[in-house]
């Protein structure tokens, strides 16, 4: 029976967990002023950033889509994971040992995906000791005449799949693999003779995902007797997706986030030539057209949020070739950096093109690199006969909603010019031509999903509420509480969800914080306010947990926080100020002893605030 993880190992797990570390695998987060990051939401697609990671509350929140929780449910959401399989997985990255209540350990359930990927991840190795075997002498004379040594194809953990049905089905079941799992994990095919290795006689290289998880696998034919195709991928299986994995990105993330800039390749062995030459950025689809799901990939990884950004792509001058270019154009927009095209001389791709000219020519490619609309036009151009006046007309038709799709509206006036010219055409006529094409697309679309029922009661955020000076001191307390409740301390904090609230939708919050002042500043104590606090307020409490506070440094941070809970508290000591004057004035005359008490209880309120102010 599997058994339920204890719950104080959770808690451990989470408190030695550092949530902007697991989400930076996925995101480039960038700083957003003490405590808080920031970065492209990894839910939906966006072109500025609006998805906010707190490390010290250990919560994230988009104020884009509203997606928001910790970092269990972040991996839940990303990789499709249990509670169990998060929880083991950040347990196995920090070195904690589980306990399991009410059973021997994870289930099969519990532990399906990390199976999977132990599967892979013994495959792999499996494949990479077959490649110094005697029998793996094509696949190292393969590598040879790429101009990859043994130091290379380590690096990028290249393996071999030797011949024979089961060889590698013998070697994981007697690792303790079940043939269902090495079925599941696409390792082997189930025939009508039974199951047999997937790969068999080819040259293998490991697909991992961004963390650097093997997911799957890519191999190379390499005998003349394997009728298979040239090249054989993994199958989707519940780990390995192939339209959002990328071939290198879990080595190059790095160099692509610091240098905002991906160069996107079509195979294998271009991806390694172009890391061996110094192009540190390159990434390759996996069996796939480059699609819709690798360009939401990217732009988190590179943080596309300006136009400062370079995406790359490098294209056979063949007709697949100029079809893969057409296919990339047609998606360009959902790129906010700038789009280029590379084609090396003589058609080379950039395996061969360092094979032949060396290193320093792969990286010059990328100095002959143009805009990819300015290919594009050039590529469409070619399919006319541009001697002919149907071959311009023509040609003008292809080409004008290229020209009118053009993002910066800058370029576009220059671009016109440059086709007139190209195809020896009135400059009045392509004018026409392009502001034609332009009109007749749809004015204001709007790509994202619509947001739903507009019966559905919609969730209160901080953009709905009022901007009068005491909604904005509340808003800016709570904030400041549950982002920060340790500088400002237990006492203090007490005292401030004791206060009136004037806002309805705060005061919720504040009484949902009022009811976990037993466990104050531990261990999962935001889950746990969130997890009391009423649904359509669950959103608003979420966005204070991440939104930026006023940028200052560490000790002006100090005294802000504690200042402005200070504050809420000394505007309720005024009102209950307020409350024991009017008393006062409204009292008999004649009842001295209950006057006395009103007028102890007013300088005991003053020597509070003294001491408040003082502390």
């Amino acid at each position: 029976m599997a058994g339920r993880i204890r719950q104080t190992d959770i808690e451990e797990v989470k408190s030695r967990t550092n949530i902007a570390d697991i989400i930076g695998d996925y995101v480039t987060l960038k700083s957003a002023g003490i405590g808080s990051m920031k970065g492209l939401c990894p839910f939906h697609d966006e072109r500025t950033p609006s998805f906010h990671v707190r490390p010290q509350v250990g919560f994230y929140h988009c104020f884009g889509c509203g997606e928001s929780g910790d970092v269990i449910s972040f991996l839940q959401r990303m990789d499709h994971v249990t509670f169990a399989e998060a929880i083991e997985r950040l347990a196995a990255r920090v070195g904690i040992e589980l306990h399991y209540e009410d059973g021997e350990g994870p289930g099969v359930d519990h532990g399906r995906r990390s199976r999977l990927l132990a599967a892979n991840k013994a495959a792999e190795d499996y494949f990479q000791r077959q490649l110094t075997a005697p029998s793996a002498e094509a696949g190292r004379a393969f590598l040879g005449e790429r101009g990859f040594d043994a130091q290379a194809a380590a690096r990028f953990g290249v393996g071999f799949a030797p011949k024979g049905w089961d060889n590698l089905q013998k070697h994981l079941t007697a690792a303790g693999f079940t043939r269902d799992e090495l079925v599941t994990a696409g390792l082997l095919s189930q025939g009508d003779r039974g199951v047999y290795d997937r790969f068999r006689g080819r040259l293998v290289w490991p697909i991992r995902d961004v963390t650097g998880q093997t997911v799957g696998f890519g191999a190379r034919r390499l005998f003349d007797d394997d009728k298979g195709p040239k090249y054989l991928n993994t199958p989707e299986t519940p780990v390995y997706h192939k339209a959002q994995v990328l071939y290198g990105l879990d080595i190059a993330k790095r160099d692509i986030s610091r240098g905002n800039q991906v160069v996107v390749v079509e195979g294998y062995t271009d991806v390694m030539a172009c890391h061996l030459a110094g192009i540190t950025t390159a990434v390759a689809t996996c069996g796939t057209a480059f699609g819709v799901d690798h360009i939401k990939v990217i732009r988190r990884i590179m943080g596309d949020d300006s136009r400062n950004g370079e995406v790359v792509f490098t294209f056979d001058p063949d007709a697949a070739g100029q079809k893969a270019a057409l296919r990339a154009f047609s998606e360009e927009k959902r790129f906010a950096a700038q789009t280029y095209v590379a084609v090396a001389p003589a058609g080379l791709d950039p395996c061969d093109l360092r094979l032949k000219r060396g290193d320093s020519a792969v990286r010059r490619l990328l100095e002959m690199k143009e805009p990819m609309f300015e290919f594009v036009i050039k590529q469409v151009l070619s399919q006319y006969n541009l001697d002919t006046v149907e071959g311009r007309v023509g040609a003008l038709r292809a080409a004008a909603p290229i020209v009118s799709d053009i993002r910066d509206a800058s370029l576009r006036p220059g671009y016109t010019r440059v086709l007139a010219r190209q195809l020896g055409v009135d400059l009045g006529e392509v004018q026409r031509a392009v502001r034609s094409s332009g009109s007749q697309k749809p004015h204001g679309h709007d790509t994202r999903p619509p947001s739903g029922d507009p019966q559905t009661e919609r969730p209160v955020g901080i953009a709905d509420l009022p901007r009068d000076p005491s909604t904005r001191l509340e808003r800016d307390a709570l904030m400041a509480i549950v982002q920060h409740p340790t500088v400002i301390g237990e006492d203090l904090v007490r005292d401030a969800v004791h206060t009136g609230f004037t806002n309805h939708p705060l005061s919720v919050l504040r009484d949902a914080i009022a009811a976990h002042m037993d466990t104050f500043a531990a261990t999962g104590w935001f889950q746990a306010i969130s997890d009391d606090t009423p649904e359509p307020y669950r959103d608003l409490l979420h966005q204070l947990g991440v939104a930026p506070l006023p940028e200052r440094g560490e000790r002006e941070l100090e005294m802000y926080v504690r200042d402005v809970t200070v504050s809420l508290i000394e505007r309720d000591m005024l009102r209950r100020k307020a409350e024991l004057l009017g008393s006062l004035q409204r009292h008999d005359p004649r009842d001295s002893e209950g006057s006395r008490t009103i007028q102890q209880k007013l300088v005991q309120l003053e020597t509070e605030r003294r001491r408040l102010r003082a502390g």
